[in-house]
């Protein structure tokens, strides 16, 4: 009973450290894109963590934990509707249903990471999305397609049973990627921001408050000490510590690496590149944190920090217009942290390899097919960008009749 308690109150931090992310998320996104702009993206993120919640307990754990092992509930297992805990012999609940935690406490763990996959497109669609085909994008995405693709690995399906199974360990393809692959489909169906594209080469827009995208960063850094330490479903010593000492440095060589690729590439010392490199490091480390050692890690960071510098400039080439560069850190260092695992670590070999890119090709399918269908419906039936007038005046006021920033100066008669 001790040890349970000792790892339910390390599970539980780890909890409020990913429920925290969320408020790194926002600012982050707030940060990097224009005032007028900014209730709309606070309601974005604050819609998500609330239905996302209400969303897992009623459908998504149920269908992403559907219980591959003891039946044969086949790629879209569901166990039922709602939470119910095990029950023990006598008909009480089975509070502890396993050695590392309580059924609460998994469920509400697993529940933030569900969000986040809908707060990774938010950032992506940012300034130019009207926010009730958002919102339902986001009760689907996040109430359907995530738990689905969870149950591939997490939930015990498909790729878990490969013969060399697929190794994600806190998410750089299940929750990153997932979210990248619908960022991507989302800004090729709604298009670039107005002005970001003059004559086929695009402009900076300026974010209206990078100290606030800052802080966002160092948010989502200490959170993921729970995105990624809770992931070790215990408190054991020597795989927590060794899981944040990996997930530390890695985001520190990604940000070192991505302001040198800057410097030497566009000769300015860039803090929004510098910022995007320690979270494609974060990214990159999760799919195999556990099993890094720390010169691995780095490595893994480093490679992040060079491949976001370029990925960035790939993606402003090809006219896909993504603010907060959700994309290039979320989806393209998700692919590459997931087939790191192949190659670094004590995983490495040429069979993890090709497990891992089953993996990313499975994932990809899956999220562009349903990503697509759904905002390519929305787009049909009710249209998905807003008029050239909003998005000039902004979406604070013509969705929410707000002023993030009113002027309380007194009127002078």
């Amino acid at each position: 009973m001790e040890l349970l308690t000792t790892n339910n109150v390390w599970m539980m931090i780890c909890t409020a450290l990913v429920f925290f992310m969320h408020l790194g998320f926002a600012l982050l996104e707030i940060g990097l894109t224009r005032q007028k702009n900014t209730i709309n993206i606070l309601f974005k993120n604050i819609f998500i963590i609330t239905v996302g919640l209400l969303l897992y307990c009623l459908v998504g754990f149920n269908l992403m934990y559907p219980g591959f092992e003891s039946e044969d509930w086949g790629i879209l297992g569901f166990a039922g509707f709602g939470l119910d805990a095990p029950l023990t012999a006598a008909g009480g609940l089975d509070l502890a249903y396993n050695e590392g935690y309580t059924y609460w406490t998994d469920f509400l763990f697993q529940g933030m990471f569900a969000a986040t996959a809908a707060t990774i497109v938010s950032g992506a669609v940012a300034e130019r999305m009207k926010i009730g085909p958002f919102m339902v994008f986001t009760i689907i995405y996040v109430g359907l397609v995530y738990p689905i693709a969870g149950s591939w690995k997490w939930g015990g399906g498909f790729l878990q049973t490969l013969e060399t199974p697929f190794y994600d360990f806190a998410g750089s393809t299940l929750v990153h990627s997932v979210g990248g692959w619908a960022a991507l489909v989302a800004v090729c169906l709604l298009g670039a921001r107005i002005g970001k594209y003059k004559d086929g080469k695009p402009q900076a827009i300026p974010g209206h408050n990078i100290p606030l995208a800052t802080a966002g960063v160092i948010i989502l850094w200490l959170g993921w000490f729970g995105f990624n330490g809770g992931s070790v479903l215990s408190a054991d010593p020597g795989l927590t510590s060794l899981t944040l000492v990996t997930t530390c440095l890695a985001a520190a060589a990604g940000g070192v690496v991505a302001a040198l690729v800057t410097f030497l590439k566009y000769k300015n010392l860039d803090l929004t590149m510098f910022l995007n490199g320690i979270l494609g490091g974060l990214v990159g480390i999760t799919a195999g944190a556990d099993q890094m050692s720390p010169t691995d890690a780095i490595l893994i960071g480093a490679i992040a920090g060079v491949i976001i510098v370029f990925a960035v400039s790939l993606i402003d080439k090809l006219k896909l217009d993504d603010p907060v560069g959700a994309i290039a850190v979320h989806l393209v260092c998700g692919i590459w942290g997931t087939l790191a695992v192949g190659v670094f670590g004590g995983l490495a070999s040429g069979a993890q390899f090709f497990s891992q890119l089953i993996g990313v090709v499975s994932y990809a399918i899956l999220c562009i097919i349903s990503s697509f269908l759904i905002i390519f419906t929305l787009k049909k039936i009710v249209g998905i960008r807003v008029s050239e007038r909003e998005e000039l005046e902004g979406l604070d006021a013509h969705e929410h009749g707000m002023d993030a920033y009113p002027d309380f100066r007194l009127n002078e008669h």
